[in-house]
């Protein structure tokens, strides 16, 4: 592909999207596109964040006033509505870094096309209390829950073993209910010393590399959801269905980037979050189960659905401690002692948990998750075929809420 082919509204958003990269690390999560328009912007100097948020503004107001999206693809309103959010979740970055006061709440709804609020501590109270029902023992509920979470860390020696059976099983199913490309491959590897538990790298011509953290255990009652989340039918899956979609077949180059900070990746999270339930069902345990038993590791098939079923709402902990420390600016170790407290998480894990929300790319990227489950979740409302269009076509959170 030419830099020329992305003619147009695609090519400054292309353009826009890889400057901002230059700024923020990990912005760019992934990019394919026109590679002389990347070694263009790497050899220049950083373009200001004021610059690129003027040049934000303007493309937005193309785009409203219906200047073509790019030379060689067909016109359609549903395009050009979605480049148009993802250039306002990058003009709120450009904004914030040129050192506009932008409130946290109002970076977060512009950034990710939802508007957040603190989920009340009765809500929590209530999940403990199922928690405590589930969990088996006695004494005080984060003692216990603690202790039978860090009882299912897998050892790294047999990580990478579960880690390819599970990957071969989920990857059958998702073909089976939506298709994968031809030649899609996903390889994966263990790292260290990285704010986030797994991490999926596009990096084109439908190849993903998912990189796995082992700074804490790895823990068997979260693996079958992480190699769903980041490979099938999650974050791979819709990267290399919709390079073979859309910008191979439709010439949809605005695809080939995938930028943190815009509606999409709160779409993509919310995907990947429900990707799991999709392909094996609400409860998947006692499939999980198949494939971890045989390799020696410990899975408590009825204790790991109730305890998931009672902390789903426990997610709310981590959204709750972004608004605290960048909407009410909390003090940090306070917070890590909340994150502790309510996701009922030992503290080293708690401040692992708020390091991440602490991240400059980072900071509002757990609504991602907070947020896009439950929309994506209503969305599909148990259809594969609404799924398939979450991994095929272009989708705004409007979208989804419509």
């Amino acid at each position: 592909m030419s830099a020329g082919a992305a003619a147009g509204c695609v090519a400054q958003y292309l353009e826009i999207g890889l400057g901002l990269g230059r700024h923020v690390e990990g912005l760019v999560d992934a990019y394919y596109g026109p590679a002389e328009l990347a070694a263009q912007t790497a050899a220049e100097p950083p373009r200001a964040p004021a610059l690129l948020a003027d040049r934000a503004r303007r493309l937005l107001a193309e785009l409203e006033a219906g200047v073509p999206l790019d030379a060689d693809s067909a016109e359609d309103p549903r395009r050009r509505a979605w480049l148009a959010a993802q250039v306002r979740g990058l003009l709120t970055t450009a904004r914030r870094l040129a050192g506009e006061d932008i409130g946290y709440v109002e970076e977060v709804e512009a950034c990710y096309g939802v508007r957040p609020a603190p989920v009340p501590e009765d809500v929590l109270a209530a999940a403990h209390e199922r928690l405590a029902e589930a969990l088996p023992g006695e004494g005080p509920l984060p003692e216990r829950l603690i202790a039978w979470r860090e009882a299912h860390a897998v050892a790294t020696d047999v990580l990478p073993s579960a880690i390819a059976s599970l990957a071969d099983d989920l990857r059958q199913r998702t073909s089976r209910l939506f298709g994968l490309p031809d030649g899609e491959q996903v390889d994966f590897e263990l790292v260290t010393d990285k704010p986030w538990s797994g991490f999926n790298t596009y990096l084109g011509d439908l190849r993903s590399r998912v990189d796995v953290n082992t700074d804490l255990p790895v823990l068997s009652t979260s693996l079958a959801h992480l190699v769903a989340h980041e490979a099938y039918p999650g974050h791979h899956t819709e990267h290399s269905r919709k390079e073979a979609g859309l910008v191979r077949r439709r010439r949809y180059l605005e695809e080939s980037i995938f930028l943190v900070g815009t509606p999409a990746a709160l779409v993509a999270e919310g995907l990947a979050d429900l990707g799991l339930e999709v392909v094996v069902g609400r409860r998947p345990e006692e499939v999980v189960a198949e494939h971890l038993r045989p390799l020696g590791i410990r899975y408590d098939t009825e204790v790991v659905a109730a305890v998931a079923e009672a902390g789903e709402a426990l997610s709310a902990v981590r959204a709750n401690a972004a608004l605290r420390l960048h909407a009410e600016g909390a003090d940090e170790d306070g917070v890590v002692d909340e994150v502790a407290r309510w996701a009922l998480l030992p503290r080293q894990r708690a401040a692992k948990a708020v390091e991440f929300l602490l991240h400059p790319t980072w900071r509002a990227y757990v609504f991602c998750y907070t947020e896009g489950l439950p929309l994506c979740r209503r969305f599909v409302a148990g259809d594969p075929a609404r799924f398939a269009r979450l991994v095929t076509e272009q989708m705004t959170p409007a979208d989804l809420g419509a």
